[in-house]
């Protein structure tokens, strides 16, 4: 008998015991997407709900209850929130406070992250901190000294109906920005940091000054960070109640997100129509995420790797 076959004879021996099983990769992961489905589900059954609210009649839903699952289901809820909320107006607001919002905001943290990242002066990291920590107060608390700030700011009449920052587009652009600038300047100033100083000084030794260094060489580079934020600051600007309905007070200058108290009733509110103008308002950024969503992905994903 050879030695192979006595050691295959004692491998499957009874009581032998056999070679150890790794663990499987499925197994070890288990918990995280027990995890994540769960936080899945938690999130998707409120939209959900909503969805099939605002597709139910409202006599319907009075009759069988909001928990019945009773047709009949149409749109009908979705085209008079279209009409009596003024949807399509308080789009364009949204529009022409939105999409300046996040392009400024893009630009000058990207400036001043581009300063304070590739470049070593005396106040670089006082002024980062000085960006950083103005996100850490709350807008409730400058709110009374932003009204004061803008209603006592002149502009003229053909620019501002009410003769000063209030009102405007202007003002709850500028707060916006203000506001987002922050938490730009520092997930823009690491990102930068970590690019290798080689590439600048490369572009510095071919005569680049250093605006040309800033859009030519770094700014390409960061188009993954550039888009994750532009889908994050593209949400919470249009998400933005506080501030627009503060600042104007003309209601067709108002943005979407205040379009639904159109919809309120006087002593009763059809939460049916309300659930579809909820809908509604969905929309946009739903559209933007799906539209950037691999470079959104790339963008939280960065530095995650490494070789």
């Amino acid at each position: 008998m050879t030695a192979a076959e006595v050691q295959r004879r004692a491998a499957t021996a009874p009581g032998a015991a056999g070679p150890a099983r790794a663990r499987s990769p499925q197994g070890r992961h288990r918990g995280t997407y027990l995890f994540l489905t769960a936080m899945a589900v938690l999130w998707l059954v409120p939209l959900l709900w909503t969805l099939y609210t605002a597709l139910r009649p409202r006599p319907v839903t009075i009759e069988h209850g909001y928990f019945s699952l009773v047709g009949p289901y149409n749109l009908r809820n979705f085209t008079d929130a279209w009409s009596q909320g003024g949807f399509a107006q308080s789009f364009k607001n949204s529009a022409v406070i939105t999409i300046p919002s996040v392009l400024l905001t893009l630009a000058l943290a990207s400036l001043v992250a581009f300063a304070v990242s590739r470049y070593t002066w005396k106040f670089n990291v006082t002024l980062l901190i000085g960006f950083t920590a103005g996100n850490m107060l709350p807008p409730q608390v400058l709110a009374a000294p932003v009204f004061q700030l803008y209603k006592h700011i002149p502009l003229p009449l053909t620019v501002s109906d009410s003769g000063n920052l209030l009102d405007t587009y202007f003002g709850v652009i500028a707060t916006n920005v203000a506001f987002q600038m922050g938490f730009c300047t520092f997930v823009l100033s690491n990102y930068m940091k970590a690019l290798p100083n080689d590439l600048t000084e490369a572009a510095l030794m071919d005569g680049a000054g250093v605006l040309r260094q800033y859009a030519q060489v770094v700014l390409p580079l960061c188009r993954p960070a550039l888009a994750a934020l532009a889908t994050l600051e593209f949400i919470w600007v249009y998400n933005d109640y506080f501030w627009a309905l503060l600042l104007i007070q003309n209601g067709n200058r108002l943005p979407v997100t205040t379009a639904i108290n159109n919809l309120q009733g006087q002593f009763v509110s059809n939460d049916n129509l309300i659930a579809a103008g909820a809908m509604i308002t969905v929309i946009p950024t739903l559209v933007v995420y799906l539209l950037l969503q691999r470079q959104f992905v790339a963008g939280l994903t960065l530095g995650s790797t490494k070789g």
